[in-house]
């Protein structure tokens, strides 16, 4: 931490051939920059195209806002019945426990506070926040967030989850953390032990892309799964940098090999300063599409848009109800085969007929019981029946 690049010069020591630093100065006395030495080891080339390199270092576009950004688009100054809490949806709240992150990322949806200051909560703050989680037993779900949380000393950390675990109310503590990613050091078996003290404690990390995924990294994961915590990750989609299907794939898979559920895959906010960064829903959408069906749905993220005006977490994906009627569902599967999924008999008026297992002319026959499918005339699965899988006489002996 103390150790962070922190200023323009210390920039440029460390990578000569970086661009704009006359710009970067007027970034940064805006948005700050912090970037442990670690992470900035992971930087193959100091420009636009390497993924690291974007996600932590200031770059000019940065002040350049539609009007349609904002400061604080999620509105979370306004779900604060207690400064430092948020409180949005019934069963759960948000505590942030400091302002201090160890690497300040581009993209950050807190841009307005990362950096500005680098506090941690008081033991009064803590105090008023223990005592409004008293008086709304709903809630049972506390996130403690920041800034980074993995930040603060091990003991000033364990205040806060201590006093936390004392309400009777709260069931499940989470962190969210990117340390693992940036830091993974802090990850040490001293911490461990504390945070086993607590359970069910649950972390969240955020790895956007698989360069991020390093022996180290991985090491740190690892001993929060063998102290007990289950990890989940967050991702940003973040234009350039992880917004091609097959990087997100990567990702999946590597983290679910290392005991990390891909958990949210979010739409970046509508932030000032990340306008550069953001995508089409569109892309995120292709980018569902393409994950069904090549990886096991313990390793697909949910995509989601975090809504304006506080509105939360809201599911896109795309459309696999093609038709409705009242007794049959149309479904669509991710090789495009049409599927006749039958509702209850007893919604339905009379007795239907079993349908006809070759393919159907259309839509409508399928939503009217008639044929079961609409079947691609070629796909991968299929032909792979034809040429490697048993016959349906052979099949039944199994």
């Amino acid at each position: 931490m103390a150790n962070r690049i922190r200023t323009t010069q210390q920039l440029l020591a460390a990578f000569p051939h970086v661009a704009g630093g006359a710009d970067l100065t007027s970034v940064m006395a805006k948005y700050p920059m912090a970037i442990t030495p670690y992470y900035a080891s992971l930087i193959r080339r100091a420009d636009s195209s390497d993924p690291i390199f974007q996600m932590c270092v200031p770059r000019s576009q940065e002040l350049s806002d539609p009007p349609f950004l904002m400061p604080d688009p999620l509105e979370e100054c306004h779900d604060m019945p207690v400064p430092g809490m948020v409180h949005r949806y019934p069963d759960r709240a948000l505590v942030i426990a400091t302002t201090m992150c160890s690497t300040y990322c581009r993209h950050c949806t807190r841009k307005r506070i990362a950096g500005t200051r680098e506090t941690n909560i008081t033991k009064r703050r803590l105090e008023q926040i223990a005592a409004y989680l008293t008086e709304h037993p709903q809630i049972s779900d506390v996130i403690v967030s920041g800034g980074d949380p993995l930040t603060m000393s091990t003991e000033h950390l364990e205040m806060v989850l201590s006093r936390l675990r004392q309400v009777p109310s709260v069931q499940i503590i989470r962190i969210g953390t990117r340390v693992p990613v940036v830091l993974p050091m802090r990850i040490t078996d001293e911490l461990c032990a504390m945070l086993r003290k607590y359970h069910p404690i649950w972390i969240n990390t955020h790895f956007n892309h698989p360069q991020e995924l390093t022996p180290e990294s991985i090491a740190a994961c690892n001993r929060l799964s063998d102290a007990g915590v289950p990890l989940g990750n967050q991702s940003v989609l973040l234009r350039g940098v992880n917004d091609r299907p097959q990087i997100i794939e990567q990702l999946c898979r590597a983290l679910v090999r290392n005991r990390v559920r891909p958990y949210y895959l979010y739409q970046c906010d509508l932030v000032r300063g990340v306008e550069h960064f953001r995508t089409p829903v569109s892309r995120g959408m292709e980018i569902m599409e393409y994950l069904r069906g090549r990886l096991s749905g313990l390793a697909i993220p949910m995509f989601v848009v975090d809504a304006p005006h506080g509105g939360g977490k809201i599911p896109v994906l795309p459309n696999y109800v093609v038709s409705q009627s009242p007794t049959h569902t149309v479904l669509r599967n991710y090789e495009g085969m049409l599927i006749a999924y039958p509702e209850p008999q007893d919604r339905c008026e009379g007795h239907s007929a079993m349908p006809q297992e070759e393919c159907s002319p259309g839509v409508w026959e399928l939503a009217a019981g008639a044929y079961s499918r609409i079947q691609p005339e070629k796909t991968v699965r299929h032909t792979r029946r034809r040429t490697c899988c048993p016959s349906n006489e052979t099949a039944r002996e199994y």
